[in-house]
């Protein structure tokens, strides 16, 4: 299908989208729940009529690694409470960097023998399963979690764990992805480390950077409100394209740095009709780069997935939410025994876990796997799986868990 087709085609599904938005809200439906259906039906729709809907999976890697992450990640480190992230950023790093790698270890130990077929299921494949699982994406949970009132301290919590959480994910499946599609290179646990602590130190250095490169730049355009939205964009896709295409380095990393000056000095320093236009204005980016995720998940999923590869899906759905509640139960007490840090409820941790879901990252990852592996369907599959769960079980309940505590 052409690209004015293809295009054409993705607008008249977010119409579609939007104007199924109010019937969410009513039948009290996660908005992605229904963008997944609008995807699905539409391109099963068009399938049967014989018409080419013009997406390939192998063609989502670019568009969701220089389109859509640096969107979803610099929205999300842009808006939150930089002040609140400083107080509780010693248990959020040790929740976003360690008890996330063990945390990935675990559910790809518990997916690869759950599976138990090594020869289309190799270690290689459970590792990036694991990678791309560990991402979470609470950002709707948490503003449910304002509306009913949850302790800001929880809220910015699971912000600031899912933001760090979400760049070592990345940094980690890119690893993990360069080692299968280069089986013959051999690597060992030291050299791995390096390279980790490389990418993303050296992200974040890029990240400080280019912050405050462009909040110079700002400055001299401080009376003009558009502007100072089309720096913070330009600054977004310039760290990301900096750290990760020039230096080699965690673009990811370095959008989320960048995100955080930007956003603590325009808060701090300008006007605050200019941050709240920037507010608005990165809330309309993220809707359409998270809206055409999911619709391109409803658009990949397939029904022979949930036929051949239901029992991985299970699989997958049981190793994550393992892995969370014995990462985040077995690290929050002890995190609470540091001295400086204050105690972690027991409450919290519950509702952390609980909350812990999956969403646009972990789909971005499955989207974007190569299709010379031979099990990138299988992966992707589980993928899906869990981020169904997680849209139609978790979500649901979390209002249940907030009033717990």
């Amino acid at each position: 299908m052409p690209l004015h087709l293809t295009l054409f085609l993705l607008a008249g599904l977010l119409i579609l989208a939007l104007l199924l938005n109010p019937l969410a809200e009513r039948l009290r439906l996660p908005f992605a729940v229904l963008l997944i259906a609008v995807g699905f039906a539409g391109s099963e729709l068009l399938v049967g009529l014989g018409l080419d809907t013009g997406l390939r999976a192998d063609s989502f890697h670019d568009l969701i690694f220089y389109v859509f992450l640096p969107v979803l990640i610099f929205e999300s480190a842009f808006k939150i409470d930089t002040r609140m992230l400083l107080r509780n950023l010693l248990p959020i790093l040790i929740v976003a960097i360690p008890v996330m790698l063990f945390s990935t270890l675990i559910t790809a130990v518990l997916v690869y023998y759950g599976i138990g077929h090594p020869s289309g299921f190799p270690w290689i494949a459970a590792l990036l399963t694991g990678a791309l699982l560990s991402a979470t994406d609470p950002v709707a949970v948490v503003e449910l979690f304002r509306k009913l009132g949850a302790p800001e301290r929880l809220c910015v919590v699971m912000e600031g764990e899912s933001l760090f959480n979400d760049a070592t994910a990345i940094v980690v499946f890119g690893i993990f992805l360069y080692l299968a599609m280069n089986p013959q290179e051999q690597v060992d646990i030291a050299d791995a480390a390096l390279r980790f602590l490389t990418l993303f130190f050296g992200g974040l250095l890029v990240g400080l950077f280019v912050g405050l490169a462009f909040w110079l730049l700002s400055r001299a355009f401080a009376d003009e409100l558009a502007l100072q939205g089309l720096i913070t964009l330009l600054s977004a896709y310039v760290a990301y394209l900096t750290a990760e295409v020039v230096l080699h380095l965690s673009g990811v990393m370095a959008v989320l740095v960048t995100a955080l000056v930007m956003g603590r000095i325009m808060r701090r320093v300008y006007p605050p009709e200019c941050g709240l236009f920037v507010n608005q204005f990165w809330t309309l980016n993220a809707f359409l780069a998270n809206s055409l995720v999911f619709l391109l998940m409803g658009a990949t999923i397939t029904l022979p997935m949930f036929q051949e590869r239901w029992l991985a899906m299970s699989i997958g759905i049981a190793s994550v939410l393992l892995a969370r509640a014995a990462g985040l139960f077995g690290s929050l007490p002890l995190v609470s025994l540091l001295p400086g840090v204050e105690r972690i409820p027991f409450g919290y941790q519950r509702v952390m876990v609980w909350g812990g879901v999956r969403g646009a990252v972990t789909i971005a990852l499955a989207l974007s796997l190569p299709l010379e592996l031979d099990y990138w369907w299988t992966v992707q599959s589980i993928a899906f799986g869990v981020v169904l769960f997680t849209l139609l079980v978790q979500a649901p309940t979390i209002p249940w868990a907030v009033k717990k505590i």
